[in-house]
């Protein structure tokens, strides 16, 4: 059987679809051609060499301890000239409505000069990287922003969008996480508590702030809060607030392809096919009836690493990932998805798997570079936009989540939506 399920898997491929912008200039993290791979924003290295923080990255204003790296691959040793540009956008991802000279601090573009093509490698490639903020451009402001790269100096010619914020950390943000919940009392779900204090920043209005949360970097479930439960003078609190209560969700699965010749985590075993390398997952298991256990993750992020090989960023080869999901029906209701910062924290076409009637089982096939990755299944109802844990991983109050609460401030004749605190509660 698992022969005939490995060819089953190599008809089976999918290539991330790229993404485009959404209706009414959306904006997001990812990639808009097919060429491109690896997409990666972190914090930028030292001046030792060493990655800052293995953190979701964001800019404190005026703070210069920290930079961004934005990098990722174009699957050729084709000569490409490729150059970025900084848009600001408002608290929903749209463009705001500031002049370039009113946000942006130096050049209005840039070009990526740090070019190198891969080697020792099965899979040609070629690695691009800049470093943001930099000599040629900052920030002058708070707020959301994007990062558009494109190609030959045509700047509709998108291949890729990275999002990040600048906040100001003018206020602070308490956070409680706990199980009991007006839905249920330590079960599958947890709540948010949150108390806000904008210490200077004075508002006329609640409508003046807007508290958005997300969880793991979702995009499926991330919530925007409307009015606190209550106010007093400058500090807002959101306490039994129901659009707070999340699935507690399950720890995320993991898998390491940092190896061609030893099998690291959650891999069954590895192929060479005398061209690409293709990694065999152990098949999975539901989760949905099983305990909770505890194990460390990170929350759905990955790493680019090679063993063996002196720089991962252009001597880490390619794989062809083989998830295989045994399902004795389908989700008739809904589709499967794989979720996690290498596939995506939206829910699209290009991340659902396909279901094989014959052999009872999802299965889903990615080409990723070699590292370690970190993914949950995703169960979405026909006709909604939420994934939902419980179906396939199960849902447990314990779970450790990372919650990221954004605090957005726009006071009467403000142009723009300032950020003026960014929390992680982990």
């Amino acid at each position: 059987m698992r022969k005939k399920i490995k060819i089953l898997l190599l008809f089976a491929f999918v290539v991330f679809a790229p993404s485009i912008l959404m209706a009414e200039d959306y904006y997001r993290t990812c990639v808009h051609k097919s060429d491109i791979r690896s997409l990666r924003l972190r914090y930028a290295p030292d001046e030792d060499g060493v990655t800052g923080v293995a953190r979701r990255p964001f800019l404190v204003l005026g703070d210069d301890d920290h930079r961004l790296e934005v990098s990722f691959d174009q699957m050729s040793h084709d000569s490409h000239f490729y150059s970025y540009r900084l848009v600001h956008l408002d608290k929903d991802f749209r463009q705001s409505a500031l002049l370039p000279s009113e946000y942006l601090e130096g050049y209005t573009s840039a070009d990526i000069t740090d070019i190198t093509h891969s080697s020792l490698t099965q899979v040609l490639y070629t690695h691009y990287s800049f470093v943001f903020p930099n000599d040629d451009m900052s920030m002058k402001v708070s707020g959301n922003y994007a990062l558009l790269i494109y190609e030959d100096a045509d700047a509709d010619n998108i291949v890729a969008t990275v999002t990040f914020q600048v906040t100001e950390q003018t206020a602070a943000v308490q956070t409680t996480v706990r199980g009991n919940t007006a839905i249920e009392f330590n079960g599958h779900f947890q709540q948010l508590d949150l108390d806000i204090d904008l210490r200077q920043n004075t508002i006329n209005s609640p409508s003046e702030v807007t508290v958005a949360v997300r969880q793991n970097n979702r995009d499926d479930n991330a919530v925007v809060l409307g009015a606190p439960n209550f106010i007093n003078g400058n500090k807002l609190q959101y306490t039994n607030n129901r659009a707070l209560i999340f699935e507690g969700g399950n720890e995320y699965r993991r898998f390491d392809i940092s190896s061609e010749y030893i099998m690291g985590r959650g891999v069954d075993y590895v192929e060479f096919d005398k061209r690409n390398y293709h990694a065999y997952l152990f098949p999975e298991q539901l989760r949905s009836t099983v305990p909770y256990i505890y194990d460390q993750d990170a929350n759905g992020q990955f790493v680019i690493n090679a063993e063996r090989r002196a720089d991962d960023d252009f001597e880490a080869d390619y794989m062809f990932v083989h998830f295989f999901l045994p399902v004795e029906r389908p989700f008739f209701t809904g589709r499967i998805f794989l979720s996690g910062d290498f596939a995506s924290t939206f829910l699209n076409d290009g991340t659902d798997m396909l279901y094989d009637a014959e052999h009872k089982c999802y299965t889903y096939t990615a080409f990723l570079k070699q590292g370690a990755y970190e993914y949950v299944y995703l169960a979405r109802e026909k006709g909604t936009t939420l994934g939902l844990t419980q179906p396939i991983e199960g849902s447990h109050w314990q779970t450790l989540n990372e919650y990221t609460i954004y605090v957005y401030y726009r006071p009467f004749g403000c142009r723009y939506d300032r950020l003026i605190a960014v929390s992680r509660e982990y």
